[in-house]
């Protein structure tokens, strides 16, 4: 029989595990400042300037790593046979990227934030149209439940003031868009595609789209303009990184969870920075879609019927 300390884990192991919780909330952290700013940006440039730089600026650190990690190098990482496949991620990420930042321009930072945790709901509900996986009655009910969630965060009966509807529906969709490129990854993975080629081929499509978009509705930044649009850039590298980092120190299954620490670290930067409290419908709404992405969490840990 087994000892109870038998099912303790080894002390590197659980440092390990410490490091990664660390990284995984110092990542959502550093994505919270980056949100911040481009909600400071205040939408006086086009949307598509800023995913421009967003990802311009991303495109050095993941080009060294690209040489350091890949087999062969940068030419190993950039070859691919799945370009179809390439191509789904690269739109559904841009979906979701331009979702987002037109959400944190209208929306309280911490809204926006618990409008992309409904991303794995319509993950759910895409593998059952794309994938053909079959979902039971329990995973239903918690996909209904989030996004009943929602519905209490747009607070019905008036009680509050009303949300930009629009860009209520442009998070969704955002959130509907980083759903489908996870499908997309989800299928590269099972052909064998790495993850640096997938990161590399989607920040330089999504700048190249970006840089098309940009050229007819160029605005030259202002001097505090450029600080905000390098914030974006540089810090979500390091939230990129921070995250990668705690993903190859312990398993999903442990440091998961943490990323919803990301309501936490918006709710702080709306308060201090633009007094957006939450009121009880939106706390009401987050605690509705945290606790049913935790749920279909920990579905897919545990195994439990679709």
């Amino acid at each position: 029989m087994n000892s109870p300390s038998s099912s303790v884990p080894p002390r590197g192991q659980r440092a390990a595990r410490a490091r990664a919780i660390a990284y995984v909330t110092g990542s959502a952290g550093l994505f919270a400042l980056a949100a911040a700013a481009v909600k400071a940006l205040q939408g006086a440039l086009p949307l598509s300037e800023v995913v421009l730089f967003r990802n311009l600026l991303a495109l050095p650190a993941i080009l060294l790593l690209a040489q350091w990690s890949a087999p062969g190098g940068l030419r190993g990482a950039l070859r691919t046979r799945h370009p179809r496949r390439h191509a789904e991620r690269l739109i559904g990420g841009l979906i979701g990227m331009y979702g987002s930042f037109y959400g944190y321009v209208h929306l309280p930072l911490a809204t926006v934030t618990a409008l992309n945790f409904t991303m794995p709901l319509f993950l759910t509900a895409l593998s059952v149209l794309l994938l053909r996986e079959r979902v039971g009655w329990r995973r239903l009910a918690v996909v209904l439940a989030g996004f009943g969630g929602v519905l209490l965060m747009l607070q019905p009966g008036g009680g509050g003031e009303t949300l930009h509807l629009g860009a209520v529906a442009g998070v969704l969709a955002a959130a509907l868009g980083w759903a489908y490129a996870m499908v997309s990854i989800r299928k590269m993975g099972e052909l064998g595609e790495s993850g640096i080629t997938i990161v590399l081929w989607f920040a330089i499509g999504a700048a190249a789209v970006a840089a098309v978009a940009t050229l007819r509705v160029w605005i030259t930044p202002t001097p505090r303009q450029w600080g905000l649009l390098l914030i974006v850039g540089l810090v979500s590298v390091g939230a990129q990184m921070l995250m990668t980092a705690a993903y190859r120190s312990a398993d999903a299954t442990v440091i998961a969870p943490f990323e919803y620490s990301a309501i936490l670290w918006t709710t702080v930067l709306g308060v201090l920075l633009w007094g957006e409290v939450p009121d009880m419908w939106d706390l009401a709404g987050f605690l509705v879609l945290v606790g049913a992405g935790l749920a279909i969490w920990r579905m897919e840990v545990a195994g439990a019927p679709r």
